[in-house]
């Protein structure tokens, strides 16, 4: 039956329901199957309250809510999005399984599909890199803690490891849509060229961006020397940061483009520094102090073609930040910091 038949044919019903057949209606492994051609990983979740009677199609960061009909034919409403009302012929239980209209399951397949389309046109931070610093046969920077009473050796490997891992839990419940990525979640060396390959090896699409940060521990001669930073590349710095596999324009049509996209992912360097720096204030308030946004031309971060900082958690060299980076609360809370800061920055560039 064509679309168009269809809504002729609903509407003569709603005129004379006692003449007209009901319209067919789909079995949930039915609506299921349909639903996963417009999902964009092929997947659809369905959620059933048997209390309530109430159910609910989800399909990425999107869902439907509905309740089911006394019996078959009744109307009533579908959810979308806790913003979207539509009002349709409900699902109804038939010999004890549920069954869907037709016009039921239009109507969710539309707003997915209008929704995911928006989506796809809408800018979104894809995917997120971090990195932990050092590893493996490379300790970075050295401490002591005193521990139950004795003084223990600590390594930057060590400290930046699991917070990058705690870090990564984290944003991988908050995000299941977006990737979370590390460049080691093992004590593993990793030289910096492949850090930034497998940063820039990261495929996206034209909307969606990826973000790149780097967690490092500091160390100073001045053992007064104490608190966080974060480090952006410097203004003058210029890098081929262009895929011009993509494109077939000139080469001086492909500098102009370079400059333009060096000059983004300056900007939004920037501006996630100063997300993290923010996110630290928040966790720590004066109880750290906090020693910045500073530039550098790191090798990670000049050669990462997207948004990327390196963080410096604190001063292993100094004894009360190494207390803190070593203490399981400390650890938990340079955790959050670095997540309210990732968040928050999220959240600006995806309402962009």
């Amino acid at each position: 039956m064509t679309k168009i038949n269809k809504i002729r044919l609903f509407f003569i019903c709603s005129l004379l329901p006692v003449l007209c057949p009901l319209l067919p209606a789909l079995s949930l492994d039915e609506v299921l199957s349909a639903l996963r051609t417009i999902s964009p990983d092929n997947s659809i979740q369905f959620r059933w309250d048997p209390l309530f009677q109430s159910g609910m199609f989800k399909s990425g960061n999107h869902y439907g809510s509905f309740t089911i009909g006394a019996k078959e034919g009744e109307s009533g409403y579908l959810l979308v999005n806790n913003q979207e009302l539509f009002n349709v012929p409900l699902p109804f239980n038939s010999a004890g399984l549920l069954v869907f209209p037709d016009e039921f399951v239009s109507a969710v397949s539309g707003a997915f599909s209008r929704l995911h389309e928006n989506d796809n046109m809408r800018f979104r931070v894809s995917a997120i890199i971090i990195d932990p610093g050092h590893g493996g046969r490379d300790p970075g920077t050295l401490g002591i803690v005193s521990l139950n009473g004795k003084n223990t050796q600590v390594y930057e490997k060590d400290i930046v490891l699991r917070v990058g891992l705690a870090l990564r839990d984290r944003l991988v419940q908050t995000y299941p849509d977006k990737r979370i990525m590390m460049t080691r979640d093992t004590d593993i060396f990793r030289s910096l060229e492949q850090r930034s390959d497998m940063a820039n090896a990261v495929t996206v699409r034209d909307n969606e961006a990826v973000i790149f940060i780097s967690i490092h521990v500091n160390w100073g001669a001045n053992p007064n020397a104490r608190g966080y930073e974060v480090w952006h590349i410097t203004s003058g710095h210029r890098r081929p940061v262009l895929d011009t596999s993509k494109h077939n324009y000139s080469p001086d049509i492909n500098a102009i483009l370079n400059a333009m996209l060096e000059e983004e992912y300056k900007t939004e360097s920037i501006l996630l520094a100063n997300y993290l720096l923010s996110g630290f204030e928040g966790v720590f308030g004066n109880t750290l102090p906090s020693r910045g946004p500073k530039a550098n031309d790191w090798f990670v971060v000049r050669n990462s073609r997207m948004p990327a900082v390196l963080v410096e958690l604190g001063f292993v060299s100094n004894k009360q930040d190494a207390a803190l980076m070593t203490s399981e609360e400390g650890l938990q809370n340079f955790t959050r910091s670095l997540y309210n800061g990732i968040t928050n920055y999220i959240g600006m560039y995806e309402r962009l």
